[in-house]
């Protein structure tokens, strides 16, 4: 049996190592790896051959709850952007905190981490408020380097924070472990994280700083926007989710997409200028189709393993390896897993970690956490170096991928440290769980 299950495994990484050096893209490779794992798991009758198409197409909606939160929060985070709230907020940090550096740079920090936190999309961060923020920084007398190295560890941390964690959400839907109890868990380390990297890497000037020069290179915004444009939607989307949370038996349960799609209904309202709705998320949802073809080939990938018996020789070699050496392995393999994967890493390696880890007294919420914080790392890491590589494109950064990833080396092993310690004292941390419930 194990020779059996381990030659489907091997099988299937031969599948994606030879679709990666043919240039495929991401979602490719895994959809490759999953035929490839159930053609061979289909000689061996496990599953029957007929079974295999259902299991390939039945597992691209495993995740469809997910993937619609995606598209809901990213529109109405476009909608914002449309209606210039993002730039009417940069100029403002800028106008009134020029002077004073480090409440400037905290309040840049929570312009990046709104997006990704929303969507659970670090590349979202950087696609909407990059440009004017590595503007805004780059003004600020940082270089383009420490810019750079800024804005893909501030939005990796975005992906990571709530109320939206991808990573989170896949492992909690594989173990059955309800996603509630993240906010303060996930919310604290973040911020924390978020300063220490702002401080370390933009504390230093470089060169004078000219508020007029500032504002005449940001980007203008329109006449009639005010605070409350950009506070309302935010409010609404905040307030049905504190009370859903407060009264959860005296309203009904609307769940994200729905609160997205309600918030955006009263961007588009109050917004200062005219915004063509379908035009915008015609556009939204074809720059999205990565992230949702990912999520679904990974759905795919996971149904394949599970039935091919593959994820169980995952699990089991996860639960035989020392706990000690595990936990050291898990520095490299969680960023690694999502470098190769993405998402998938959560489904693949998470899961059956997660459940381990629960079973020996940890506790699952915050050791789910943890290893949030590790995963966006790997959006850093080739192949698929996803924020990385958008980073570089929206700071405009023209020297050697590396030389930038390189100046990301102290906040890298600072959330490492933290995410691992995360893991190890999850039981002593569960007083996080109960402050976010």
């Amino acid at each position: 049996m194990y020779i059996q299950i381990s030659a489907i495994l091997l099988i299937m990484a031969a599948a994606y190592t030879i679709a990666n050096l043919k240039k495929l893209s991401v979602e490719l490779c895994i959809l490759c790896s999953a035929i490839a794992g159930g053609i061979t798991g289909a000689i061996f009758a496990t599953p029957p051959i007929i079974q295999l198409p259902r299991h390939l197409v039945e597992g691209t909606f495993v995740y469809l709850d997910i993937m619609l939160v995606f598209v809901t929060a990213t529109i109405f985070i476009n909608l914002m952007v449309e209606a210039g709230s993002v730039n009417f907020v940069v100029r403002s940090i800028i106008k009134f905190f020029h002077n004073k550096r480090i409440i400037a740079l905290l309040l840049i920090m929570i312009v990046i981490l709104i997006p990704g936190a929303l969507t659970g999309a670090g590349s979202v961060s950087v696609l909407t408020v990059g440009t004017p923020c590595a503007l805004a920084l780059g003004h600020l007398g940082i270089s383009k380097k420490r810019t750079a190295a800024i804005l893909f560890i501030v939005a990796g941390l975005s992906a990571a924070a709530p109320p939206v964690n991808i990573w989170a959400m896949i492992v909690s839907a594989g173990t059955a472990i309800p996603y509630v109890g993240f906010e303060f868990t996930l919310g604290i380390p973040v911020l924390l994280l978020g300063t220490f990297t702002m401080l370390t890497l933009g504390l230093k000037q470089e060169g004078k700083v000219d508020l007029e020069t500032i504002l005449k290179k940001l980007p203008a915004v329109p006449e009639k926007m005010r605070w409350w444009r950009v506070a309302i939607p935010f409010l609404v989307f905040f307030g049905l989710i504190i009370i859903s949370r407060i009264l959860p038996f005296s309203i009904p349960i609307l769940g994200l997409p729905l609160e997205f799609v309600i918030a955006s209904v009263i961007a588009l309202i109050i917004s200062p200028k005219k915004i063509n709705i379908l035009t915008l998320s015609r556009d939204t949802v074809k720059k999205l189709t990565p992230l949702l073809a990912t999520m679904a080939v990974v759905g795919s990938l996971q149904q394949i393993m599970t039935v091919t018996g593959v994820k169980g020789l995952i699990s089991y070699a996860v639960i035989s390896t020392p706990l000690v050496l595990l936990y050291i392995l898990l520095i490299f393999i969680i960023p690694v897993s999502e470098g190769v994967l993405t998402y998938g890493g959560a489904a693949i390696i998470g899961i059956p970690l997660v459940w381990f880890l629960d079973s020996i007294g940890l506790h699952a919420t915050v050791v789910i956490a943890g290893l949030s914080l590790l995963w966006p790392l790997g959006d850093g890491l080739p192949p698929t170096a996803l924020i990385g590589r958008l980073t570089v494109m929206m700071t405009d950064y023209k020297d050697s991928y590396w030389s930038f990833l390189k100046k990301t080396w102290l906040p890298w092993i600072v959330i490492t440290i933290v995410g691992i310690l995360m893991v190890i004292f999850s039981a002593k941390l569960s007083f996080l769980v109960k402050w976010s419930m």
